[in-house]
């Protein structure tokens, strides 16, 4: 899915509001979800291709499924890059991540890795939830696994998942150019993450409480591990350029593909974020790049990190002010039943980068 498409059409935001599907009925363009509320994409917005509508009738309930996928994405994006001078902004507008998808950077990079990511996990663990009507557990971990333990319980379905994941969010990536293939790459590093980062889960049963004998199950990891693992993933991205073998002998899939652009180094492994372009400068505003740039932007004084302000405020300095904060404090709970709290005023410093 072309993440634009993708973030317009199915991103809430905080107040619970859609973003591009609104509730009004039309005949070309009515979606029925599992709970029969009738949801339409707004027409002035990227509708969802053909088949990704496709996907979701055959799929009920899956919709909500991809759509917090997505919102959990987001939010995982922005707690990632709390501290860094790209720090993953949004908007209400018409492209939710803002120009930046239309680069091939790093940041791009990551945004379609995590949203791909965002929408497998969350559909895998709806199946084992009973959320979607097409799909189900896990149960093909069953019988025999080790000397004191055995395959049973119910299995996050990361299969369904990552197939699910693949055609539809990959379904309107179009052409065979090197972004093309930068983002079916990104897209399937997301996927891979939140496989490979599964765990197996274990339950004791025994007499007075022993662990003689164990009922083991594969489960998802949380978004945030698959969200630091990809971040650690941005931070050693590969910069790739457009190969092609030149061979009429060469399969389609071989004829076109990614190399690194020094020759020196590794190709990419599945696994690895790959972008093709310089990131632009994230410290000042730019309207063509679409950049917000840092001013305004509070940091730590005594951080040498890029959250300090000698970085994030690219050397342009900052200004230093004082707030009052009051909130509850020292809460004592009633029996029963109630909470009593008193009301504590501090004053915090804050350093404002110019």
């Amino acid at each position: 899915l072309a993440l634009s498409s993708l973030s317009n059409t199915l991103a809430v935001n905080n107040s619970g509001r859609w973003w591009g599907i609104i509730n009004v009925a039309s005949s070309t363009n009515l979606l029925t979800d599992s709970k029969n509320v009738q949801l339409v994409l707004d027409p002035s917005l990227q509708l969802l291709s053909r088949k990704q509508r496709k996907l979701i009738r055959q799929n009920p309930g899956i919709l909500h499924s991809v759509s917090s996928g997505l919102q959990t994405a987001i939010k995982e994006c922005k707690w990632q890059f709390r501290n860094r001078r790209w720090n993953c902004p949004t908007s209400q507008g018409p492209n939710i991540f803002g120009k930046i998808v239309n680069r091939g950077c790093r940041e791009t990079a990551f945004i379609f890795a995590i949203t791909s990511a965002g929408v497998t996990h969350s559909v895998a663990r709806s199946c084992s939830e009973g959320s979607i009507e097409s799909c189900t557990c896990d149960y093909r971990r069953r019988g025999p696994g080790g000397p004191d333990w055995h395959w049973g319980g119910c299995s996050d379905n990361i299969d369904f998942g990552r197939l699910f994941g693949r055609e539809f969010v990959d379904s309107s990536e179009k052409g065979r150019d090197l972004r093309f293939l930068m983002n079916l790459h990104n897209n399937e590093a997301g996927r891979m993450t939140v496989f490979s980062e599964m765990r197996q889960e274990c339950k004791c049963h025994g007499m007075s409480g022993s662990c003689t004998v164990r009922t083991c199950w594969m489960r998802l990891p949380t978004f945030r591990a698959v969200g630091d693992v990809l971040k650690d993933r941005f931070d050693g991205a590969s910069r790739v350029i457009y190969g092609n073998k030149g061979s009429n002998r060469a399969s389609r899939v071989e004829l076109h593909h990614l190399e690194p652009e020094n020759p020196a180094h590794k190709p990419p492994s599945p696994h690895d974020l790959v972008y093709f372009e310089k990131s632009p400068n994230f410290c000042t505003y730019s309207g063509k790049t679409g950049t917000a740039g840092t001013a305004g932007r509070f940091c730590n004084n005594s951080s040498p990190g890029l959250d300090g302000c000698e970085l994030l405020c690219c050397g342009r300095g900052y200004r230093t002010r004082t707030q009052r904060v009051t909130e509850r404090c020292n809460c004592t709970f009633h029996w029963c039943c109630h909470v009593s709290c008193l009301n504590c005023t501090n004053t915090q410093v804050l350093h404002e980068c110019l």
